[in-house]
């Protein structure tokens, strides 16, 4: 048992060793980063429909024997001869994913895959977004709803499909659809504004520790962390935080006009089937359902830009993973001598 314990601390002061190698190593290189061109990123362009007939191929060649499966390829290869000697053109649907954190970083990636796909879309086409985002900074989700908005006024549909949850600022994005589709258990609403703050003032006052903010501007402080606030300071806040609850509301009711809006402006949140009493949503149904349907009368292409990592980010992210993959190792083998 003692050799095991000290192993086991071996171990752990080596991992130790490695995470401060790389933690040094990523400073490094993000200093040497800073001021350099930011490299240009890459559009990747998949077709869906491409996919979903190697799933179902798969899926015959375990399923069928030989003489099935030689019957039915035979009779693919037939179709789609005939196909080709009498071309059907067939509309297309651009798919996006946006999987948003609280500052909406995906907004980086979705402007330029919108700015290529409109150099294309017509009316006759689709955009299907899949949306996944629980909101964020107001100014951050507002910029991600404005590049939805380029996709309504080019005149092309837009379909926006939500599996886990739109809320707050991910309604917000979602609301611009000409159609929401949800999973029956997403996550919907949240039509609020919200703001907080701790405050340590009186703390720094029982140990006598002084703290002034100065401004200039009536109103350029109203709360803050370490100061005083005051009741005038307080009400001013909640007047800003007032007024762009009433923006988001104006918002999410110029998009979808059938909402009772003062209802479900409230910061509540529904489930889809509930959200689609509210008209919150307008079917139940998930992603992979509704693109499914949309491959066998279209073609889906899948729209990601990527953006390309310098060396230095693409050395740090593998060192990175390689640390965790080894601490989790480390970890595991640890807790397996501790119940030995």
């Amino acid at each position: 048992m003692e050799f095991l314990s000290e192993y086991a601390s071996f171990l752990a002061k080596t991992v130790t060793l490695v995470l401060a190698i790389i933690v040094v190593l990523t400073a490094i290189a993000a200093q040497r980063g800073k001021g350099r061109r930011k490299t240009a990123g890459q559009l990747q362009v998949s077709k869906l429909n491409d996919f979903y007939k190697g799933l179902r191929e798969r899926l015959e060649s375990s399923l069928l024997d030989k003489d099935q499966l030689k019957a039915l390829r035979k009779q693919e290869a037939k179709a789609e001869k005939k196909g080709k000697k009498k071309p059907e053109h067939k509309p297309r649907v651009f798919v996006l994913d946006f999987d948003g954190d609280i500052k909406a970083s995906a907004t980086e990636s979705l402007r330029h895959e919108i700015t290529a796909l409109l150099t294309l879309a017509t009316s006759k086409d689709e955009v299907v977004l899949r949306l996944e985002s629980g909101g964020g900074m107001v100014h951050s989700y507002g910029l991600a709803s404005s590049q939805l908005a380029r996709i309504r006024q080019a005149g092309v549909p837009l379909t926006v499909c939500i599996d886990k949850v739109a809320a707050s600022g991910g309604y917000m994005m979602a609301c611009i659809g000409e159609k929401i589709i949800s999973a029956p258990f997403a996550i919907l609403g949240s039509i609020g504004v919200v703001a907080q703050l701790p405050n340590v003032n009186k703390l720094l006052k029982k140990h006598d520790i002084d703290f002034e903010v100065l401004t200039a501007g009536e109103y350029k402080r109203t709360l803050t962390v370490f100061g005083e606030n005051t009741e005038k300071g307080r009400e001013k806040f909640q007047e800003d935080l007032d007024i762009t609850h009433q923006l988001f509301k104006n918002f999410v009711a110029r998009y979808r006009p059938q909402l009772a809006i003062d209802e479900v402006a409230t910061g509540e949140v529904w489930l889809g089937v509930a959200a689609l009493e509210k008209q919150l949503v307008d079917e139940l149904k998930t992603s992979d359902e509704y693109l499914a349907e949309r491959a066998a009368k279209a073609e889906v292409f899948h729209l990601h830009y990527a953006e390309r990592k310098s060396l230095q980010e693409r050395v740090g992210l593998a060192a990175s993973h390689g640390a965790e993959h080894l601490a989790g190792r480390v970890w595991e083998k640890v807790s397996q001598r501790r119940f030995w």
